[in-house]
């Protein structure tokens, strides 16, 4: 489509249509966005008739339909919150389009029934039969226009890019525009093939009366009663028949006419081409005219598609970050894959075959605490160190680049009380696991690990990501070895997400791979020790998914810690789970080996312990009244990228090794995690809409063998509102009653609730507590289940009595349907009859069923009503099939606000009043706000000064960073070595450079010779 670009773009220029182009350009690619905005100005133009028209009946009849309007109320209410997670997106994701035409369907399908419409002067049964019909005719006529262009195109009559297959949502899109404005023309203008008078006179002298009657309205108002004149006026002036059939005898056979309008009677049949006919020929003549020229010549009509070399680059101007992940989604494979992969490694890797014994294996050093594959001192040696600690990145692309951006500036600026702190780039950048959600693989790492760090610190221009390096490290030409790269390293430990593979993945991209973005990583195995100055070392621990070392892992350093770390050395371990507040919170002991080596090895040396893990940020520091401590920091800090965790959980933890701590900083407080939990009522559908595919199943099988409810008269015919709800509620119960003595289905599925309810309960909790809670979360959901259901059940049978709803069977639309196209479209020459013939009677079957399927609570009422006066083995297992996927097909919709609302409310009282449920209650949230990093500074002192950073709000949008696009760009130059590293700025928001701040300061003091434990504190 583009080929032609540079002959089109010099027409644009040169008649300064820059403007034209930006209009006709749009975000999202032709023709959904021409679509949409054809159906909008549709809409619209509907509404603006039907108000203008039919205003006055429904001032006057509007309080005299009360109860209908109720149900009004009811039907869009659950409409709208079923839809409203979609609100303001078009495109993507699928499920959002999928939603909308959904949503249309089932309630234009239900609104015709109710009275309140019909009150207004509407018929919508026209509108509807006469909608299908269109609608079916333009796909079938499209369809077979665009298997005919591509037979040209085999055969070569057509060339270019007519072989490009269009795509069936496109066709359906376009013919569902058409069919609706073929519905809005005819719901105003009619059929009339030839006005012979006017009969506005007519209608002009109701709407006298009616302003008559209200002489105190308003000027406007008055104003708006009047718009009919305008409407009259375009359907005769605007919209004026074409012309008789006699004018174009090649087509008299196979046009449909109009229908004669006169004051008298009129003599012979219409000759005249019906204006509704040559409206739907005019939209399809002009789709295939713009579709010809489009693919023969690769420019459209409405849309130029060949673009200049700048326009392509602004395309590109914008990251492709993924989202977060979504942990509730029904029909992620990932997910499916992550418990599959949990479940594999769990039962073949823990105990069985461990990759770390395999490492260990094959090395090929005997004594590796001199040199080697795991322990690393070209760090050692150099003064004024800076370094950086992250974990659980790789989630959201727009959170972690956040992070990203910040570690890879040259300087930071960070705010903190009031004072700035300078702070530079670290020379080293410690990863702590769980680099990329939910599972390890090609797709995840890439896309969610190096593709944010890539944008923020480019790798150099020689790296080739496919690439496997053999011998690492893969340095710059001219460098030597470690010790004389001055660019960023990286360091990495797996977590338990990089384990859930066996740890094949996590080899494959930081063992075998030379950079992470503009970070090399030297490593070879998945742990590793680093000499740092002043007296400093990092041990970095594999736990795997049993939350300890292995034994080789443990000899490797308890030699280093006898034979290399001195006397008055510090050592920093860092783990990627904090199992000092995972072993508080569920009242384990893990670790034990970790454990045997910081008691009896470094005997008082580790200085910090840090982890990720927990998507927060902690520290907790011994209390000064105790001082037999063998660890005296501990620090959590999982803000590297997911989704964030809560932190309130955690605030009664004060043991460790039986040392006393105490809280010195959380980010974000206490109180700010205790109201994030408020999001799980509010916004839990908002953010897990893939919900749906769960809830709504679990509830129509809670009520499946509950319909139909035939006997409800008792509800209706009662007056007051007290006995009202006391029969529904019996009616509610008796309804369980007979679930629990009669159904299999429902009964099977109650049971299979409620013991996942159970167990969903942590097992930290009592078993008594656990099957409480567990009880009333099922029950809640039973209830819920069963007031839908019974509510579904009465707005049918009310139809039913008030006959707003055929029972004698399923074609009744279209029954009506041809009676009525006799009558108002005449077709003299029998233009049906020949159709049907040439398609062997398939022309009426297909629009026939098809009314049939769109009509859903016709289906019903018809089925209900066998079931009720016959019983269920009257039915055929097609008919109950029919049947139950018509329920669902409302009762889905119903029911996946509800069941959100009440998990949602779920979690909320779960995490806030019994404190459990932090994973879960958080990851639905999937907020990636609150993001932080930790900045280390060993001082020319040998003080480790410690800074913790963080930005409150992470931008959703990005844009290209001018900055980084001016600065010239040196070939084969390092991009750490560049004033603006980073490519994106943010877009509609303050670029997180200038919001970050520093939310914990300390420093821990050297070792002295004279004593060994001092520390000391300073800012907070």
């Amino acid at each position: 489509m583009g080929s032609n670009g540079p002959s089109i773009t010099p027409l644009f220029d040169s008649f300064k249509m820059e403007r034209v182009r930006t209009i006709l350009t749009h975000k999202y690619p032709y023709p959904h966005e021409h679509s949409r905005h054809a159906m909008t100005a549709v809409i619209v133009g509907c509404l603006f008739f039907i108000s203008s028209d039919n205003l006055h009946t429904l001032i006057q009849k509007l309080d005299s339909n009360i109860k209908w309007w109720s149900m009004y109320g009811c039907l869009i209410g659950f409409l709208y919150f079923f839809s409203s997670p979609f609100i303001g997106k078009t495109i993507k994701p699928s499920y959002s389009n999928f939603s909308r035409w959904y949503v249309a369907w089932i309630f234009i399908a239900a609104l015709y029934h109710l009275p309140s419409f019909q009150s207004m002067g509407v018929d919508m049964r026209m509108n509807l039969s006469l909608f299908l019909t269109i609608y079916i005719s333009s796909v079938i006529f499209l369809l077979v226009f665009h298997i005919l262009f591509l037979g040209l195109w085999y055969i070569g009559l057509v060339a270019r890019v007519a072989g490009k297959r269009p795509e069936i949502l496109t066709i359906l899109q376009n013919c569902a525009v058409i069919s609706v404005a073929c519905c809005v023309f005819y719901s105003h203008c009619g059929n009339r093939a030839l006005v012979r008078e006017k009969s506005f006179e007519r209608r002009s002298s109701g709407w006298f009366s009616f302003s008559v009657l209200k002489e105190d309205i308003s000027p406007w108002i008055s104003k708006i009663l009047r718009m009919h004149e305008f409407k009259d006026q375009i359907c005769s002036s605007w919209f004026a028949p074409v012309g008789s059939a006699s004018d174009y005898p090649l087509l008299s056979k196979w046009v449909i006419y109009g229908e004669l309008v006169c004051s008298g009677s009129c003599s012979g049949p219409s000759d005249e081409i019906s204006p509704l006919y040559s409206l739907w020929a005019t939209f399809i003549g002009l789709y295939i005219a713009n579709y010809v020229v489009e693919r023969s010549s690769g420019w459209a009509l409405t849309h130029p598609s060949s673009i200049s070399e700048n326009e392509k680059l602004k395309k590109q101007m914008k990251p492709d970050f993924l989202d977060m992940v979504p942990w509730y989604s029904g029909t992620s494979a990932d997910l499916f894959k992550t418990v599959f992969d949990l479940l594999v490694s769990v039962t073949l890797f823990v105990g069985r075959f461990d990759m770390r014994m395999m490492q260990a294996a094959m090395s090929n050093l005997e004594n590796e605490t001199n040199e080697g594959d795991l322990l690393y001192d070209q760090f050692s040696e150099r003064e004024d160190f800076w370094f950086d600690f992250i974990a659980d990145t790789g989630d959201g692309g727009n959170s972690s680049y956040t992070v990203a951006k910040l570690l890879a500036q040259p300087l930071i600026k960070a705010r903190n009380n009031g004072s700035t702190h300078s702070l530079p780039r670290g020379q080293l950048l410690l990863i702590g696991g769980d680099l990329a959600y939910p599972n390890p693989s090609a797709f995840t790492y890439e896309r969610r690990l190096f593709c944010p760090f890539e944008s923020a610190l480019q790798p150099p221009s020689w790296y080739r990501p496919e690439q496997i390096t053999i011998d690492k490290p893969e340095l710059p030409d001219g460098v030597a070895d470690l010790k004389s790269y001055d660019g960023p390293q990286c360091f990495i430990i797996p977590g338990n997400h990089d384990w859930f593979d066996g740890l094949n993945t996590f080899i494959r991209y930081v063992c075998h791979k030379s950079w992470l973005g503009g970070w090399i990583l030297p490593q070879k195995k998945s742990y590793f020790a680093l000499q740092l100055p002043g007296g400093w070392w990092i041990f970095g621990l594999d736990q795997a998914l049993h939350e300890d070392i292995d034994v080789y892992q443990f000899k490797f350093f308890a030699d280093l810690s006898k034979n290399r770390v001195g006397e008055n050395d510090s050592v920093i371990i860092m783990t990627h789970e904090p199992s000092w507040l995972l072993d508080w919170y569920w009242n384990e002991n893990t670790g034990k080996n970790v454990a045997h080596l910081i008691r009896d090895y470094l005997k008082g040396r580790c200085k910090l312990r840090m982890a990720g893990d927990l998507h927060h940020y902690m520290r907790h520091s011994v209390a000064p009244t105790d001082d037999s401590a063998h660890v005296q920091h501990l620090l959590v800090n999982g803000c590297g990228g997911a989704f964030l965790h809560p932190t309130h959980v955690f605030k009664n933890f004060s043991k460790f090794y039986g040392t006393t701590y105490d809280c010195k900083a959380t980010y974000p407080s206490y109180d700010d995690s205790s109201r994030i939990a408020l999001g799980n009522i509010l916004k839990f559908r908002k953010k897990n809409w893939q919900f749906d595919i769960i809830g709504g199943i679990i509830y129509f099988i809670l009520v499946f063998s509950m319909f139909p409810q035939c006997k409800l008269d008792h509800i209706l015919k009662v007056d007051s509102l007290s006995g009202r709800l006391s029969s529904f509620f019996s009616t509610m119960w008796a309804a369980f009653m007979y679930m629990l003595e009669h159904s299999y289905v429902s009964l099977t599925g109650y049971l299979a609730l409620t013991i996942v309810s159970f167990t969903f309960v942590p097992s930290k909790m009592a078993v008594k507590r656990r099957a409480i809670i567990g009880v009333l979360h099922v029950s809640a959901h039973m209830a819920a289940a069963l007031v839908l259901m019974l509510l579904m059940e009465l707005g049918i049978e009310m139809c039913i009595r008030h006959r707003l709803v055929a029972t004698s069977g399923y074609h009744t639309l279209y029954e009506w349907y041809r009676s009525m196209e006799s009558e108002h479209f005449p077709d003299p020459t029998e233009l049906r009859a020949r159709i049907e013939r040439w398609t062997f009677g398939l022309y009426p079957a297909c629009i026939k069923y098809i009314m049939s399927s769109f009509d859903i609570p016709e289906v019903m009422a018809v089925t209900r009503s066998t079931i009720c006066e016959k019983g269920f083995l009257s039915l055929s297992r097609g008919s109950a099939i029919i049947y139950y996927a018509s329920v669902f097909l409302y009762f889905w919709v119903f029911s996946t606000p509800v069941v959100s609302l009440i998990f949602g409310s779920y979690l909320y009282i779960c995490i806030n009043w019994f404190g459990i449920h932090f994973d879960e209650a958080f990851s639905s949230l999937r907020i990636a706000n609150y993001k932080a990093f930790t900045r280390f500074h060993i001082t020319p002192e040998g003080d480790l000064e410690v800074y913790t950073l963080a930005v409150d709000k992470v931008p959703k949008e990005w844009e290209l960073d001018h900055q980084w696009d001016a600065e010239p760009k040196v070939p084969l130059q390092m991009s750490y070595l560049r004033e603006f590293p980073s490519q994106w700025r943010a877009a509609s928001s303050t670029d997180p450079l200038s919001t970050v701040r520093v939310v914990d300061h300390f420093v821990i003091r050297r070792t002295a010779q004279s004593q060994r434990m001092g520390t000391s504190q300073a800012g907070s």
